[in-house]
C-alpha cells in the first residue's frame, strides 16, 4: 500500500507532541539532578520531624531549592537498616537547617543545574518549529489539490487548460463525415498559420466559431483536431466550470482567461457545453441566476467589446442552440455558426473506415454494407457498434469479426441486450402474429420503408422486434411515407384483432400507438398535411426554461383544437382500416410466415419479401420524385 507525506505527517505530528513532553520530563532540573539520588520509598514530613527527634536521621540532602529532600535514616522495624527516604518538604522551612545543625547531623545543599535550562529552552523551541514546518508543508502541498485550502485565494482563477502546443493525438484526418465543418474549420487554422494570405484582400479573422449539433457527431473531436494542427497556444475549459456558488467569481475566471489568452495570441479558447453559462438572460419564470448572468455579461465584454481581442479565436461547442443568448450568437462574437450533424451513407462510411483501422475484420466484412444499414447514427453510436462488434468477438473466442458480430451489435446499441429467448406457447405464437402484421403491412404497402428482419428475440423492453431500414437518406419525408408509417406501426394491433379478436387484444402495441399518435399530430398541426389547410398551429420547441415537452405554444382556438383531434382520429382510422385488411387478404401468408418465425426466431428481410411473392405480388419501393 502507498504511504504519502501527508499520512506520514498525520502520524509524525502525534509523535512530536509526546515527545516533547517526554523531553521536558526528561530533562527537567529536578529530574537531572536526583537522577542519581532517587529514593524508592516516600516519607511524609511529620514522620521525618519524628526521626529526627528521635535521633535516627543520618544525614540530609536538599534538592530542588529546599523542596525534596534525600534522607537517610535509621528504621527500627527493618533491625536499624540505614534505608534512603524521599521528603517532600514545606516551602516554609528555616528552622529545619537550625535543627539540623543542632543535632550535628550531615546536610548539603544541591543547587539546580544550568544545562536543564538550556535543555528546557532547546526543547520549548524544536517543538514549535517542527510543527509549523509540518503544517507549512501540509498546506504547500494542498495548493496542487483543487479545492484545498491552498486554494483558497485562487476561486477568481481560470480553470482552463492551458497548452503552448496542443498534442492531443487528434488530426483533420482522424476526423470523418464531417467534411463541411472540417472544410470551415481548415480556414480558421490556415489564417493561424499563414494570415497573410487572407490579410492580403482585407479579410479578417474570425473571432468565433460556434459548433452546433446533437450528442455524439464529433463536435469536440473537431476542437481537439484544430488544437493538434494549428501550432498555436490553446485554452481549452468548460462552460460549467466558469460558475461558482459564490458571486462574481466566474466573471472573474472569464476575465483572467482571456488576460492569460491576450498574452499568447494569437491562440485558441474551446469552450465546451457553452449552454451552461451562455443561456438566455432575464428568463423571468422560476427566477434567474444572478451569477450565470454575470459570467455572460463579463464574456459577452471580453468577446466583443471596448478593448477588443485581437488574435484569439473563440470555439465553442453546444448541443442546444436554442437556449443561448441572442447577444452571444451575433457577428463580432461568433462569426460562424458551423453545423455538425448526423453524417449521411458517405460520413458513415468514413467514419467506420477510421474506427476499424485496429479492429481485426473478417474478409466478408463489407463496411459500404453497415454504413447503409445504419442510417441516423453519429460517429459515437458508429464507434460504440464497431466497439461492440469486438467485444461480441472476444466473447465468441473469434479470431475476427463477421457480420454475423456486427449484426448483434446493430440490435443491441439500437435495442439494447438481449433477452431470455420466449418458451413456446400462446403468449409467444401472439407476439410472432404481431411482428409478422407489422413486417406484413409494411412490405404491402408502397411507400413504406423494406423490412430488414423479423425476430423473437427480446431485447430491452421490447418481447420482439421489427427492423425497416430505408433505401438511401431521407431528408424530406413525403405524406405518403408518414401515412405509409402509421399503417405498418398499427399493423400489429390489426394482426391481434383480426387473429384473435378484440377480446384478446394486449397491450403491447402501446409504443406503437403513442408513434401513431405524434406523428399524426405533427401532421396536422406542424406539416399541415390535413383538411385544416397549408397552416402550422404548434411551435416547434417548447419554453427553454421549463422543459421541452412542458409548455407547447398553441396558436389556436378551441374550435381549431377540435378540428384537429377530429383530423388525427380520422387519420389514425383510415390507417388502421388499410392495415386490417391486408391482415384478412394475407392471412394464409401471414400464417406460414408465423411458424417459420416460431421455429427460426428470426427471418431475414429477403427471406420474407421471398415469401411474401410466392402468395401475392409485392410492390416496388419508390422513391420520392417531385411533381413538374
Amino acid at each position: 500500500m502507498k504511504t504519502t507525506w501527508r499520512t506520514i505527517l498525520l502520524w509524525t505530528l502525534p509523535a512530536l507532541v509526546i515527545g516533547f513532553f517526554l523531553w521536558q520530563g526528561a530533562f527537567s532540573p529536578s529530574a537531572t539532578d536526583m537522577s542519581n539520588n532517587t529514593a524508592s520509598t516516600r516519607m511524609s514530613y511529620g514522620r521525618f520531624l519524628d526521626y529526627l527527634n528521635a535521633g535516627r536521621v543520618t544525614s540530609v540532602d536538599l534538592y530542588d531549592g529546599g523542596r525534596t529532600a534525600i534522607v537517610e535514616a535509621v528504621d527500627p522495624q527493618l533491625d536499624n537498616r540505614v534505608q534512603r527516604l524521599r521528603v517532600d518538604l514545606p516551602n516554609n522551612t528555616p528552622e529545619l537547617i537550625s535543627r539540623l545543625r543542632d543535632a550535628q547531623i550531615s546536610f548539603d545543599t544541591h543547587p539546580p543545574r544550568n544545562d536543564g535550562a538550556i535543555w528546557g529552552l532547546l526543547g520549548n523551541l524544536i517543538f514549535p518549529i517542527l510543527l509549523i514546518a509540518g503544517l507549512f508543508f501540509l498546506f504547500r502541498r494542498s495548493n496542487n489539490v483543487p479545492g484545498g485550502p491552498g486554494q483558497a485565494m485562487n476561486f477568481g482563477k481560470s480553470k482552463a487548460r492551458f497548452q503552448m502546443e496542443a498534442k492531443t493525438g487528434v488530426l483533420f484526418d482522424d476526423v470523418a463525415g464531417v467534411e463541411e465543418a472540417k472544410e470551415e474549420l481548415q480556414e480558421v487554422v490556415t489564417f493561424l498559420k499563414k494570415p497573410e494570405r487572407f490579410t492580403a484582400v482585407g479579410a479578417r479573422i474570425p473571432k468565433g466559431v460556434l459548433l452546433v449539433g446533437p450528442p455524439g457527431t464529433g463536435k469536440t473531436l473537431l476542437a481537439k483536431a484544430i488544437a493538434g494542427e494549428a501550432g498555436v497556444p490553446f485554452f481549452s475549459i468548460s462552460g460549467s466550470e466558469f460558475v461558482e456558488m459564490f458571486v462574481g467569481v466566474g466573471a472573474s475566471r472569464v476575465r483572467d482567461l482571456f488576460k492569460k489568452a491576450k498574452e499568447t495570441a494569437p491562440c485558441i479558447i474551446f469552450i465546451d457545453e457553452i449552454d451552461a453559462v451562455g443561456r438566455q438572460r432575464g428568463a423571468g419564470i422560476g427566477g434567474g441566476n444572478d451569477e450565470r448572468e454575470q459570467t455572460l455579461n463579463q464574456l459577452l465584454t471580453e468577446m466583443d467589446g471596448f478593448e477588443g481581442n485581437t488574435g484569439i479565436i473563440i470555439i465553442a461547442a453546444t448541443n442546444r442552440p436554442d437556449v443561448l443568448d441572442s447577444a452571444l450568437l451575433r457577428p463580432g462574437r461568433f462569426d460562424r455558426q458551423v453545423s455538425v450533424d448526423a453524417p449521411d451513407v458517405k460520413g458513415r462510411l468514413e467514419i467506420l473506415d477510421v474506427h476499424a483501422r485496429n479492429k481485426k475484420l473478417a474478409e466478408d466484412i463489407s463496411l459500404e454494407t453497415i454504413a447503409r444499414r445504419t442510417p441516423g447514427f453519429t460517429g459515437a453510436d458508429l464507434a460504440n457498434l464497431l466497439n461492440e462488434a469486438a467485444i461480441l468477438t472476444a466473447r465468441r473466442r473469434k479470431e475476427a469479426i463477421t457480420m454475423s458480430e456486427i449484426d448483434d451489435a446493430v440490435d443491441r446499441v439500437v435495442a439494447g441486450m438481449e433477452g431470455t429467448p420466449l418458451i413456446d406457447g400462446k403468449s409467444k405464437r401472439l407476439i410472432a402474429y404481431h411482428e409478422v402484421g407489422h413486417a406484413i403491412v409494411g412490405t404491402l404497402i408502397k411507400h413504406h420503408d423494406p423490412v430488414q428482419k423479423v425476430t423473437l428475440i427480446p431485447r430491452g423492453q421490447a418481447r420482439g422486434l421489427t427492423w425497416f431500414i430505408p433505401d438511401e437518406e431521407q431528408g424530406l419525408i413525403s405524406r405518403a411515407q408518414i401515412l405509409a408509417r402509421i399503417t405498418g406501426a398499427l399493423g400489429g394491433r390489426a394482426a391481434e384483432e383480426v387473429i384473435f379478436g378484440d377480446a384478446e387484444v394486449t397491450t403491447g402495441a402501446g409504443g406503437d400507438l403513442q408513434q401513431v399518435a405524434g406523428m399524426a399530430r405533427q401532421m396536422v398541426t406542424r406539416y399541415g398535411m390535413s383538411d385544416l389547410g397549408p397552416l402550422s398551429l404548434e411551435s416547434q420547441q417548447g419554453e427553454v426554461f421549463l422543459g421541452r415537452d412542458f409548455a407547447t405554444r398553441t396558436d389556436y382556438s378551441n374550435r381549431i383544437a377540435s378540428r384537429i383531434d377530429s383530423q388525427i382520429k380520422t387519420i389514425a382510422d383510415h390507417c388502421h382500416q388499410q392495415a386490417c385488411q391486408i391482415i384478412r387478404e394475407n392471412r394464409v401468408v401471414i400464417d406460414r410466415l408465423v411458424d417459420l418465425l416460431i421455429e427460426k426466431e428470426t427471418i431475414d428481410g429477403d427471406e420474407f419479401r421471398q415469401i411474401v411473392a410466392e402468395y401475392t405480388e409485392v410492390p416496388e419501393k419508390e422513391r420520392f420524385v417531385p411533381v413538374m
